[in-house]
């Protein structure tokens, strides 16, 4: 499986992209194709022993900044990283896309460029989150600041498949987050859809708070991309901040400090458990490809991340079967939802 690498993206592009690529294919033998200005590529590409690497370059002649309309960034900038990377894997030159660019361009070249899913109306941002169980998947976290009910249980379709069959999950369990466990709580986009999970999904667990998110109550937790992002956003500047008060806390005093040198492999663990890089980056679910959306400011650690976990993703078909679930379980309510009731089509005369 050839990961495409969109190596002119991210905040510290190419430098952290080149690294990253050249540790994912040292370490694991990955064949990464590396998209963007081909000179520069080459130059970094000479600071490392690359001898025997799986690793090429593919010329792109435009980027797609942070500050770029999405729809712009694709239509008009058709030679950028981001477009050429998700065109090699259409043209069946790659299996996956990784970028750490613009998170919107990155969602619209993958719909524009390989297209959703049928039976997907949005596809959507998932992360992985750790948990005091194991792992939940989130998703939207970002990429559909408005949804309809449809669009919610179409999330919980495609979280049920990748918690299964990338994160292990045997019997899935999807959670709807809202602002309490009662029937009774939530607004009206959580209340329908609610409903809707009931009747159409064996693996639904109700509504979950989100604080249930951390403490493994389920697999995968589905919410509107405003209300994800927000709980991105949170998460990770909680753990930065609660790593930065146990630094503080353990510089003022001789015994913290001793006690800071006894238990050196919690705190490492504890570091590791909560750092963004370890996860690499949140899968574009939805699209009928692979991609691997990164952090804007991600290191070379979590592009190698990236990269491994893109690879894991389409060697194991994740896209062939979540299609095959959204056939069997969207598709009918889609078809019904679009019929016109005998009410409007009345109002339409």
């Amino acid at each position: 499986m050839i990961v495409a690498v969109d190596a002119m993206g991210g905040d510290h592009a190419p430098v952290v992209e080149v690294e990253g690529a050249v540790a994912a294919a040292r370490q694991w033998g990955i064949p990464i194709i590396l998209v963007g200005d081909a000179e520069r590529l080459g130059r970094e590409l000479e600071r490392y022993a690359t001898s025997g690497l799986k690793i090429s370059v593919r010329h792109a002649s435009e980027v797609v900044g942070m500050h770029d309309s999405a729809s712009d960034a694709v239509r008009k900038k058709k030679d950028s990283s981001i477009r050429v990377a998700f065109e090699l894997v259409k043209n069946g030159e790659a299996d996956a896309v990784v970028s750490a660019g613009n998170s919107g361009a990155t969602m619209a070249a993958g719909m524009f460029v390989l297209k959703r899913l049928k039976g997907i109306e949005r596809p959507a941002i998932a992360q992985i989150f750790p948990t005091l169980e194991g792992k939940t998947l989130v998703l939207d976290v970002g990429g559909n600041v408005d949804c309809k009910p449809v669009h919610l249980m179409q999330f919980a379709i495609m979280g049920e498949v990748y918690a299964r069959h990338v994160m292990g999950v045997e019997n899935p369990r999807v959670g709807l987050l809202s602002n309490g466990e009662e029937e009774s709580k939530g607004n009206e986009l959580t209340r329908e859809t609610h409903l809707l999970l009931k009747q159409r999904s064996s693996a639904y667990a109700g509504y979950v708070e989100g604080r249930d998110i951390f403490n493994g109550m389920v697999d995968v937790v589905v919410c509107d991309g405003f209300v994800g992002n927000v709980v991105l956003k949170l998460s990770e500047g909680l753990a930065e901040a609660v790593g930065k008060m146990l630094k503080d806390e353990i510089k003022k005093s001789f015994l913290s400090k001793v006690g800071y040198l006894l238990s050196r492999q919690a705190f490492s663990n504890f570091k590791r458990k909560v750092d963004y890089a370890e996860y690499g980056g949140a899968p574009l679910l939805g699209i009928d490809g692979v991609g691997m959306i990164c952090h804007g400011g991600s290191n070379a650690k979590a592009i190698k991340n990236a990269i491994r976990f893109a690879h894991d993703y389409a060697s194991k078909g994740v896209t062939k079967r979540m299609a095959e679930k959204l056939l069997e379980n969207v598709s009918v309510y889609s078809q019904q939802a679009e019929e016109p009731t005998a009410a409007s089509a009345g109002e339409g005369r």
